[in-house]
C-alpha cells in the first residue's frame, strides 16, 4: 500500500507542478489582460472625452445655451415675474378680475423709419413683430387676463394710408393706398387677436368669458384734432368698433374716451371753443394748425360723437350696470321695443328698463392722450428715461422726470385743460385713469379733481418705441357686490384696484449679449488656430521619404563599363525601384559601368506620378558620355514642389494657410449649427 502511494505521488507530483505552473501562467496572463483592458477602456474614454470636450463643441454648446436664453428664457422669466400671485394682496377667498392694458404697439411700417434701406427695414419689421407676438402670446397663455384693453396707437402710419376718398397730407405717403392699411390690419390681427385665443375663452371672474377690446384710437391711427380725416376715422371704427364705449369689468365701469377726436372741439374755432370755456393754457400747445397738422371742413363730425357720448355717459353707465346685474342673476336683459310702425330704413334703438336701485360702480377712464397737468409734474421712480432728481423728499417739480407739455404735427403730449375737465366732469367721480401715447411710464395724482384720481401712463409694449424695457400694465379689480342691489359689500374707503407694472425683456441687451458671444467665439477660435499654427510641425516635411534626399544626377556618363559592376548596379536599381513603388512613385533606373578613372557608376533616375517634378532627359547614345564629368549634387525636389515653393519658405502665405486650415473648419461647424438652431427658435414658438 505504501509503495502504491509512493508510486502515485511520484506520478502525480509532476502533473501537479505542471498544473500549478499552468495556473500561474493563466493568472498572470489574466492579470495582464485585465490591465490592458483597463488601459484600453481608459484610452477609449480619453479619446471620447478628447473628441467631445473640444473647443469647437464647447463653443457650439455655448451658442445653444445662449440662443435658448435669448429667444426663450428671458421672455418666460419676464412674464413669470408678473404672475398675479406675486403682487396681489387680496383676501384668500377673493376672485379678482384680472385686466391687461396695452399701449402703443405701433406696428413698425414705412412711416416709422422712412430712410432705412432694405434689408434692414424688413429685418426691423420682422424682429419687432416677433417680439410683440412672443410677449403677447406668453401674457395670454401664462397670465390669462380676463379682459385686455388697448390704449391706442395700434399702427404707426395708420393715419397716412389713404382710403377710397382721402389721401395722406404728407407727399411722401400719397402713394400708399387702402391695401397697405388692410395688410397692417392683418398683421395686427395675427399678432394680437390670434394669440388671444391661447388663453381660452372661459373666465373664472366673469360668466361672459374673456374679452379683448382694441377700439380706442390713437393719434398714429387717426391723427390728432383737426388733422383727423373723417374717412380715416370711419375706416378705423368699421374694423375695430366704436372708440367711445362703456364696459362693466370686474364690477367697475370702464369709460373709453376717444380723446384724439374730441380734441378737435378745442381747435374747431371760437364758437366750439366758447361752448366749453376758454383755455388759458392754449399757448402751450400752439395753434390749431400747428398742433394738428391742418384742419378739415368736417371737424365737427370728428369730435361731435365723442362729446355726445360724454353728455349721455351717466345714462349709458346706468344701462350697462343694469344689464350686468341682470346677467349676474340669470335674468333676461329686458329690452323693450315699442309696438309702433316705423320706417325700415331708420333703425330704432331698443330701450332698457331703468335701474331699480342706485347701484353705482367705480369708474375707470381710458384715454390715449394723458390728461393735462402742470409743467414739470414728476412721473415717479418707475419712469425709465429720466429717474427723479431726488427721492427724499420727492421734488414737486422735476422737468426731466415729467411729460413735456407741447405739440407738433399730428400729436399733442397732453390734453388741454378744457378737454381734460370736460372728460372728468362728465364721467366722474373717477377712481383711476389709464393713458398711453408717451411710451414711458408715468404715475401722477390729479388733486385738482374730486377724489384725487390716480393716472397711470402705460409704457409702450414695443422695443422700437425708444424704451429699452417695454412693458404692460396689470390691474387687479375686486369689488364684491350684492347681485340683487348692486351695492358694494366693502367699505367705500377700501381700494378696489391694485396696479402692477409688468416689464418685458430688454431686446437690445439680448442683441448686445449676442455680439459679445460672437466676439468671444472669434477670439477663442483665433487663439486656438494661432497656437496650433506655431505648434504643428511641417506636415509636408514629415511626408518626405526617409531615405537620403540627395542623389547624383549626371548629364553624361562614361562609355566604358564592366559586366560585374553593371550587375551589381542593376541589383541596386531594382531595390530602389521597389522602394519607389512602395512610395507611390515610379523610379526608372539605368546603370552604367564605372568610368575609366574608377569612379562609382552614376545612375539615371526618372520620377513619375508627381506633378511638377524635374525629369532628366534620356540619353540614347553612350558615345556622348564624358568620363571626365564630375556629377553634381542636386536636392531631391520632393513633394513640396507640388504645393508650391512659396509655402516651403516659412513665409506669411504658408503661415496664413496653416492658420486658415485650423480656423475655418471649426468656425464653419460652430456657425452652421448655431444658425440652424437660431432659425429654428425664430420659426417655432
Amino acid at each position: 500500500m505504501e509503495r502504491a502511494c509512493a508510486v502515485l505521488l511520484f506520478v502525480l507530483r509532476p502533473v501537479v507542478a505542471a498544473l500549478r505552473a499552468k495556473g500561474g501562467s493563466i493568472a498572470t496572463r489574466y492579470a495582464i489582460e485585465r490591465r490592458r483592458s483597463r488601459h484600453r477602456r481608459h484610452g477609449r474614454l480619453r479619446a471620447v472625452l478628447r473628441m467631445v470636450v473640444s473647443l469647437q463643441n464647447v463653443l457650439i454648446g455655448l451658442w445653444i445655451m445662449t440662443l435658448w436664453w435669448g429667444e426663450r428664457k428671458v421672455f418666460r422669466d419676464a412674464v413669470e415675474e408678473c404672475a398675479w400671485s406675486e403682487w396681489e394682496k387680496w383676501p384668500k377667498d377673493a376672485v379678482p378680475h384680472h385686466t391687461l392694458l396695452i399701449a402703443d404697439p405701433q406696428l413698425v411700417d414705412a412711416h416709422t423709419y422712412p430712410g432705412r434701406p432694405w434689408p434692414l427695414s424688413s429685418l426691423t419689421v420682422y424682429m419687432t413683430d416677433l417680439y410683440l407676438f412672443r410677449t403677447h402670446a406668453l401674457l395670454q397663455k401664462k397670465l390669462r387676463p380676463d379682459s385686455t384693453f388697448f390704449l391706442g396707437d395700434l399702427f404707426d402710419g395708420g393715419r397716412e394710408w389713404a382710403t377710397e376718398t382721402s389721401s395722406s397730407p404728407d407727399e411722401r405717403y400719397k402713394s400708399y393706398g387702402n391695401d397697405v392699411w388692410m395688410k397692417e390690419y392683418g398683421r395686427f390681427s395675427r399678432i394680437y387677436f390670434d394669440t388671444f385665443k391661447l388663453g381660452g375663452t372661459a373666465s373664472p371672474a366673469s360668466p361672459r368669458g374673456r374679452k379683448i377690446i382694441a377700439s380706442l384710437p390713437g393719434n398714429h391711427d387717426l391723427g390728432f384734432g383737426n388733422g383727423i380725416q373723417l374717412p380715416v376715422l370711419q375706416r378705423f371704427r368699421a374694423y375695430f368698433g366704436e372708440g367711445n364705449r362703456v364696459d362693466i369689468v370686474g364690477n367697475h365701469t370702464f369709460a373709453s374716451v376717444d380723446s384724439v377726436s374730441l380734441s378737435a372741439m378745442d381747435q374747431a374755432g371760437p364758437a366750439a371753443a366758447s361752448s366749453s370755456g376758454s383755455d388759458p393754457h392754449s399757448d402751450a400747445f400752439g395753434s390749431a394748425a400747428g398742433g394738428s397738422g391742418g384742419g378739415h371742413l368736417y371737424s365737427e363730425e370728428v369730435w361731435k360723437p365723442t362729446e355726445t357720448f360724454l353728455n349721455d355717459f351717466r345714462t349709458l353707465r346706468s344701462k350697462a350696470i343694469r344689464e350686468e346685474l341682470l346677467s349676474m342673476n340669470g335674468e333676461p336683459e329686458k329690452y323693450l321695443s315699442p309696438h309702433t310702425v316705423v320706417d325700415a330704413t331708420v333703425p330704432t334703438k331698443p330701450t332698457v328698463l331703468p335701474a331699480t336701485s342706485d347701484a353705482d360702480f367705480p369708474t375707470v377712464v381710458l384715454t390715449h392722450v394723458p390728461l393735462f397737468r402742470e409743467a414739470g409734474t414728476p412721473c415717479g421712480p418707475l419712469r425709465e428715461h429720466w429717474p427723479p432728481s431726488g427721492t427724499d423728499p420727492p421734488p414737486e417739480k422735476d422737468e426731466r422726470n415729467a411729460i413735456r407739455i407741447g405739440s407738433g404735427y399730428q400729436y399733442q403730449n397732453v390734453l388741454t385743460p378744457t378737454i381734460s375737465n370736460d372728460i372728468m366732469n362728465k364721467t366722474g367721480p373717477v377712481v383711476q385713469i389709464y393713458s398711453g401715447d408717451d411710451h414711458d411710464y408715468c404715475e401722477i395724482t390729479h388733486r385738482e379733481f374730486s377724489d384725487a384720481p390716480k393716472e397711470i401712463t402705460v409704457k409702450s409694449t414695443s422695443f422700437a418705441m425708444s424704451v429699452r424695457k417695454p412693458g404692460v400694465q396689470l390691474a387687479s379689480l375686486w369689488n364684491p357686490i350684492d347681485p340683487q342691489t348692486g351695492r358694494a359689500l366693502k367699505l367705500a374707503t377700501s381700494p378696489t384696484i391694485q396696479n402692477h407694472l409688468c416689464l418685458l425683456p430688454d431686446q437690445l441687451s439680448v442683441f448686445i449679449y449676442y455680439a459679445y458671444v460672437i466676439i468671444f467665439t472669434l477670439l477663442a477660435l483665433s487663439i486656438h488656430a494661432v497656437a496650433l499654427t506655431f505648434r504643428t510641425p511641417d506636415v509636408f516635411e514629415s511626408a518626405l521619404p526617409v531615405l537620403p534626399l540627395t542623389h547624383r544626377f549626371v548629364d553624361h556618363v562614361p562609355s566604358s563599363s564592366t559586366s560585374s559592376t553593371s550587375t551589381s548596379a542593376s541589383s541596386l536599381a531594382n531595390g530602389e525601384n521597389r522602394f519607389g513603388n512602395r512610395c507611390g512613385n515610379s523610379i526608372n533606373s539605368r546603370t552604367a559601368s564605372p568610368s575609366n578613372d574608377g569612379t562609382r557608376p552614376a545612375k539615371y533616375v526618372h520620377f513619375g506620378g508627381v506633378a511638377g517634378l524635374d525629369e532628366v532627359p534620356r540619353r540614347s547614345r553612350q558615345d556622348d558620355w564624358d568620363g571626365s564629368y564630375t556629377p553634381k549634387e542636386k536636392p531631391w525636389p520632393g513633394i513640396k514642389n507640388a504645393i508650391g515653393k512659396e509655402m516651403t519658405r516659412g513665409g506669411f502665405r504658408w503661415t496664413f494657410f496653416v492658420f486658415r486650415t485650423h480656423f475655418l473648419p471649426p468656425f464653419g461647424w460652430v456657425a452652421g449649427i448655431s444658425l440652424a438652431w437660431y432659425f429654428w427658435l425664430l420659426w417655432t414658438w
